[in-house]
């Protein structure tokens, strides 16, 4: 147990304290995600309960909080509304079944080729949304309904606190580390508001005004198990399997590159695949017991490191706090000032941002300082998913762009007045192109030789492409020699298969890309 609890970077102390930090927090984002995606504010807290508990003991990443987020829930709304919250339960099972499989067949591995100009454009990108979400704090409903900017004096006295929180967070640790400074900020400012009665809003005026009622609560019961009340048809099947998809390909993204940041703040290196099982177990669970289901929430996992928090026990202890907060905490928790938790986020905000991406933008190649913008662009105004597949995607057609630029040849006349293609670089989709600009069939004596000692022959593309010079060898009349490819290489080309010269000495063994050797 003890094993469980403690990681070798963390105390038993540190954890409690951060754990109880994170509990605090995690309220206010539980509510307000529960409400993006059209759900009861008990089913968001539920949750970041479950989420938070099971990936704490059995996730990958010691110290990472999971719980409802933001990506996730902007999937399930239309799900919701058109078919109702069981369906949303349904789905959030059959994500975590996918996700658990992902972990199973270690796809969780395939987060370690995201490029890191992608991994900035992301942390800045969700710094941005973080710093955006918090700004709705500052508005409340006028007459009509509407949310408006508050008036100038709620709006000043929301600031002061605001600027008071984030001066305790900042200085006290140049005083003591003994307690988490985000812990006694909120404590301080909740203090001084209750004592003084001052008049700013606080998480019960913030769920009044996120539900519309009046008598709104965060206090309510143990999560109760409960299978999904859908028909158990394909057609059932057919509705959520899109909606599951989707989710888990989205919680595991967003999962597994908080996993990363975490990893490089901490100089430590989290379990990828066995953080895809955590994830799926919370979802499946989250889907029998009332709960939206969830992922990794960077936000709260900031919070949580910056406090010192580096064990499971971090997390186990955030959700067992929360439950405690919902149980029987609930009067304390709802009179706490929004605005200290506002200052908390904000400190998370100028934690998260790379900031020193501003200085290396003219340090870096043009293209990486490129992707790094799309990538945060794309975050702030889509989300998190489709950012990283963009972000991928165009860093993958600038390495292949780059790459395709390297491929040149050496020539000489041998022995035998025979021109020789010394060919250096790799030799693929992207490059071959260059590739057939680089020979001369017209002028070119009678026997022409094209070494690949120094190339790679890497896809079909490739191959087409000797194929084709081939052609307009033997067009001309003249005899094309080809050295220096593998067997894979000559088993699939086609017209210029009899052209390739055997060496099993000096011939190189690689494989091709190609769906012919595997059919």
């Amino acid at each position: 147990m003890f094993d469980l609890l403690r990681h070798k970077t963390s105390s038993h102390k540190a954890d409690i304290l951060s754990g109880l930090t994170v509990a605090l927090a995690l309220i206010p984002e539980a509510v307000a995600f529960a409400f993006v995606a059209h759900v009861e504010p008990m089913v968001g807290l539920y949750a970041a309960f479950i989420m938070g508990l099971i990936t704490a003991v059995i996730g990958g990443r010691p110290g990472m909080i999971s719980g409802a987020t933001g990506a996730m829930a902007v999937v399930m709304v239309s799900l919701v509304v058109e078919h109702g919250v069981q369906y949303l339960f349904a789905a959030v099972v059959l994500a975590g079944i996918i996700q658990i499989s992902a972990g199973v067949f270690k796809l969780g591995k395939f987060i370690r080729i995201v490029p890191y100009p992608v991994m900035i454009g992301f942390v800045n990108g969700l710094a941005i949304v973080i710093f955006l979400a918090q700004l709705g704090q500052f508005k409340v409903k006028d007459a009509a309904g509407n949310m408006v900017w508050m008036a100038q004096e709620p709006l000043m006295l929301m600031l002061g606190l605001v600027a008071l929180t984030m001066a305790i967070i900042h200085f006290l640790p140049k005083l003591t580390t003994a307690i988490p400074s985000s812990l006694v900020a909120i404590l301080t400012v909740t203090a001084i508001v209750v004592g003084m009665d001052l008049d700013t809003r606080n998480v019960l005026d913030f769920l009044k005004t996120m539900s519309g009622n009046d008598s709104a609560t965060i206090a309510g019961n143990l999560p109760s198990f409960a299978i999904p009340s859908v028909p158990f048809n394909f057609e059932t099947f057919y509705i959520i399997l899109p909606y599951a998809c989707i989710l888990a390909a989205v919680g595991l993204i967003e999962s597994l590159l908080t996993l990363t940041v975490i990893d490089e703040m901490t100089n430590s290196r989290g379990r990828g695949n066995k953080e895809c099982v955590g994830q799926g177990v919370g979802n499946i669970t989250s889907g029998f017991f009332g709960a939206m289901g969830g992922c990794a929430m960077i936000g709260q996992s900031m919070i949580n490191i910056n406090s010192g928090g580096r064990g499971r026990l971090s997390g186990i202890t955030a959700a067992i706090a929360l439950l405690a907060f919902i149980l029987f905490g609930s009067a304390f928790i709802e009179i706490i000032p929004l605005a200290a938790l506002v200052g908390v986020m904000f400190i998370v905000v100028l934690g998260t941002f790379e900031w020193a991406s501003f200085n290396v933008m003219n340090k870096v190649p043009k293209h990486d300082a490129f992707v790094i913008i799309l990538v945060t662009t794309v975050t702030v105004f889509t989300d998190l998913a489709f950012a990283v597949f963009v972000g991928v995607i165009v860093s993958a057609l600038v390495f292949a762009w780059e790459h395709a630029k390297h491929i040149n040849v050496e020539k000489s006349i041998d022995a035998n007045g025979w021109k020789v293609y010394r060919l250096n670089g790799p030799l693929f989709f992207g490059s071959v192109a260059n590739f057939l600009d680089l020979f001369d069939a017209a002028d070119d004596p009678q026997d022409i030789i094209v070494d690949f000692q120094n190339s790679r022959v890497a896809d079909h593309s490739a191959l087409d492409a000797i194929d084709t010079l081939a052609e307009r060898y033997v067009a001309a009349g003249k005899r094309l020699h080809l050295r220096h490819l593998s067997q894979d290489c000559k088993a699939l080309l086609h017209k210029a298969r009899d052209l390739v010269e055997v060496n099993q000495i000096e011939d190189p063994h690689y494989k091709v890309a190609d769906d012919k050797l595997d059919s």
